[in-house]
């Protein structure tokens, strides 16, 4: 069974900058897609970004396309999600996923497409 358990997340002002970590455990970390979402207050949650595992790709939402980059260490099973020029707007519990290994790369931006979740880690951005 696969693993994740985010880190990383806090209190940070507009404009700063925050590093998220996931570390995955129990599966094959290097042939699955690794996607991160989040959940505002009072929100569903939504697509951030995924890391696909043949071509080494990312894929962002338009929202934080510019100022988040998503990276892997394969040799350390983590994931990472760099957020720069944070904004109020950036406030939510930050989930990472997975996809089964060995699965279809294509780019997937739904929940749906995801089988392993983590338990989330808070993100505050104050103004």
């Amino acid at each position: 069974q696969v693993q994740l358990v985010e880190s990383g997340g806090g209190l940070v002002q507009a404009e700063g900058s925050l590093r998220l970590s996931c570390v995955a455990s129990g599966g094959t970390f290097s042939k699955q897609q690794m996607g991160w979402f989040r959940q505002a207050p009072g929100k569903e949650r939504e697509f951030v970004g995924t890391s696909t595992w043949i071509a080494g790709t990312t894929y962002y939402a338009d929202s934080v396309k510019g100022r988040f980059t998503i990276s892997r260490d394969n040799a350390q099973n983590t994931v990472y999600l760099q957020m720069r020029s944070l904004k109020p707007e950036d406030t939510a519990v930050y989930f990472c996923a997975a996809r089964k290994p060995y699965s279809s790369d294509h780019i997937h931006v739904g929940e749906s497409g995801y089988d392993y979740w983590g338990q989330g880690t808070r993100v505050i951005v104050s103004s």
